[in-house]
């Protein structure tokens, strides 16, 4: 049962009175009082919608990208909480930012517009779609701008090197255009997937499993379900940089959910559970279960993008289990030890109520940001699953208006697509922007 703005209003001032954030996991009010002091706090660092600023946008030191991500995150709040609060500020900067193709390529960001900056916007629509928020009364559909991100980035396989996959950058005049990084190639995947399982069209399902096979094939995953950073295509994608990160494997999980949940194939459940289980490396073996990223958390090292990256993970294990639901077993044991953790050391700023980044500690490692915000936003909103119905699709109440030629301007040749259903096409993108100092210097300060 969802709570009411004024309720859940409510209980925000009750928690925000007692200056920290209390977290009894096996209370639904609770939980979503918790959910809504971290998300009163993410809110605090937008200014897009402030006269003279520019929806959509984060202020420096944060990319484009982690904005779309972010949306993301209050179209989940929404959906789990029921509190609408967020809802204008999102549907505003979601249509200020589709830019060229309706598919979210804005002119003013072509100077850093990776597949995997796209790709988070296109995430977000494709969510939007997914959990039936409000289709805005004017312009593409959320589904429509989905499926744009799909068809712009489908026209961008690459079969120059490496037998296909995509690279990390869309212009070639961009630092990184020859890296082919994991989470674009994740994005797409994941994004292809949930279409697969939105609209039926097998279409992208082929996609799903062209792509799934791609990153197999050049190793980045391995046969036990562990992904790495990304490779270089100038040397034919023959070296690996074999840096883990939560979001890679985040990606691919609900990815592979949506494929199973569409074709009850078991390869395809093999697979999701081999992921889950390959989680572990980000999952502390001092604080059982609890979230830690791996690569960086522990030497200090992580810079603004990756301190978000543990917000996906936990967005995507919480619908993984929704779309699978035999997985939460294995899931929900080490989203509730990470959202009891992550609770604990939102002790930060005046309010007392900003979140820490290392879940480990047991306290506030003084560090704040949208990143940190995030990521305990949604491992504690991630708990409400049980709450919620969905993610929908064309079959079973999904509503957002189907156009399988979005963002065809593109492109020559548009994508062909099987005529069983009513809708087909979407996108992916996003920006690390430490992967060419990766590939090129070697990452000796993080561990692999």
């Amino acid at each position: 049962m969802k709570l009411s703005s004024s309720a859940l209003g409510a209980l925000l001032l009750a928690a925000t009175a007692n200056a920290q954030i209390d977290l009894d996991i096996n209370s639904s009010d609770s939980i979503k009082k918790a959910a809504g002091v971290a998300a009163s706090g993410l809110r605090k660092w937008y200014t897009g919608d402030n006269l003279g600023d520019t929806p959509g946008n984060l202020p420096d030191p944060y990319y484009w990208w982690e904005c779309g991500a972010m949306f993301n995150a209050f179209i989940d709040y929404w959906y789990y909480t029921g509190d609408d609060q967020y809802n204008a500020i999102t549907v505003q900067a979601m249509q200020h930012q589709i830019g060229d193709y309706d598919a979210f390529m804005p002119a003013n960001q072509t100077k850093t517009l990776g597949n995997d900056d796209q790709a988070f916007w296109g995430m977000a629509a494709l969510a939007a779609a997914e959990n039936k928020f409000p289709d805005p009364s004017d312009g593409p559909s959320w589904l429509a701008l989905a499926q744009a991100t799909f068809n712009t980035q489908a026209a961008r396989w690459d079969e120059t090197s490496c037998g296909g996959g995509l690279k990390w950058q869309i212009f070639t005049f961009n630092n990184g255009y020859n890296y082919k990084n994991t989470i674009s190639n994740g994005c797409f995947f994941n994004i292809a997937a949930r279409l697969y399982k939105y609209t039926g069209n097998q279409t992208y399902g082929d996609w799903a499993q062209k792509m799934w096979d791609w990153e197999m094939s050049v190793g980045l995953m391995s046969n036990d379900f562990h992904y790495f950073d990304g490779t270089d295509d100038t040397k034919n994608c023959s070296e690996v940089n074999h840096i883990q990160w939560t979001y890679n494997a985040g990606v691919h999980m609900l990815g592979a959910a949506a494929m199973w949940n569409q074709t009850g194939d078991d390869a395809w459940k093999q697979k999701l559970a081999g992921i889950i289980n390959g989680t572990s490396v980000f999952f502390n073996k001092d604080a059982p279960n609890v979230m830690f990223e791996v690569a960086c958390e522990t030497n200090g090292k992580c810079d603004v993008d990756q301190r978000s990256f543990k917000a996906y993970l936990a967005r995507w294990m919480g619908h993984t289990m929704k779309v699978a639901p035999w997985t939460t077993d294995l899931i929900l044991p080490k989203l509730q030890a990470s959202a009891q953790a992550a609770a604990k050391i939102c002790t930060g700023g005046d309010a007392k109520t900003s979140c820490g980044m290392k879940w480990t500690t047991g306290t506030n490692d003084g560090s704040n940001g949208v990143g940190e915000q995030m990521s305990a936003m949604e491992v504690m909103q991630s708990l409400l699953f049980t709450n919620v119905t969905g993610p929908v699709s064309e079959k079973t109440g999904g509503t957002s208006k189907s156009d399988p030629s979005a963002g065809s301007g593109s492109q020559d040749t548009p994508i062909v697509f099987d005529a069983i259903t009513t809708g087909d096409k979407a996108g992916a993108g996003f920006l690390t922007t430490v992967a060419i100092i990766i590939i090129l210097g070697g990452a000796w300060w993080m561990v692999s």
